[in-house]
């Protein structure tokens, strides 16, 4: 049995949600987002709920379901109330600026690197190195946010480099020399 897949999603309030064949998409005030539901799934929509049943219990079924219960899920938490993802810098000289829709990051490498950020993501950079990607679609903030910690992942002698908060960089020591 999935836990997840059998967990019902609830409808907030502004949020709508329509299937056109196994296509569904929600709509609320932070956009529009679309999912399309692979088969041997199905989605019963009832007094605000959303319920979902698979066809087999084989692996892949399974698997299915708990897969697109959480990507509905997200669907409908993106619209209502978006989603929110920091990095945070730490080095001497580096730094991030925002210039429209391009991140601009200066991360110890003799060029600056730009990132364009995919439609539906927004940055903002806070003054103590952090920066703050927020969006409706979590698949789209998530990679956009792996891309950016792949400019400079954090290194292990010192933690240099981009890092997602709360992330735990586990340090090593350094060289010794003889005693």
């Amino acid at each position: 049995m999935s836990r997840i897949g059998n967990a019902p999603v609830t409808l907030p309030k502004g949020v709508t949600l329509t299937t056109v064949g196994r296509t569904v998409s929600a709509k609320g005030p932070k956009g529009t987002l679309t999912f399309e539901i692979p088969d041997g799934v199905t989605m019963e929509q009832a007094d605000g709920r959303l319920v979902f049943k698979r066809a087999g219990d084989d692996n892949r079924s399974r698997a299915m379901h708990g897969m697109v219960r959480a990507r509905i899920a997200n669907l409908v938490t993106g619209v209502a109330t978006g989603f929110t993802r920091e990095l945070e810098i730490i080095g001497v000289g580096y730094r991030a600026a925002v210039k429209g829709q391009v991140l601009e990051l200066t991360l110890g490498y003799s060029h600056g690197v730009s990132y364009q950020l995919p439609a539906g993501v927004s940055a903002e950079v806070a003054k103590d190195g952090r920066v703050i990607l927020t969006g409706a679609d979590r698949v789209a903030l998530g990679q956009c946010a792996s891309d950016i910690r792949s400019f400079r992942p954090p290194e292990p002698y010192k933690g240099k480099g981009v890092k997602y908060a709360g992330e735990t960089i586990l340090r090593k020591e350094g060289k010794r020399g003889k005693k």
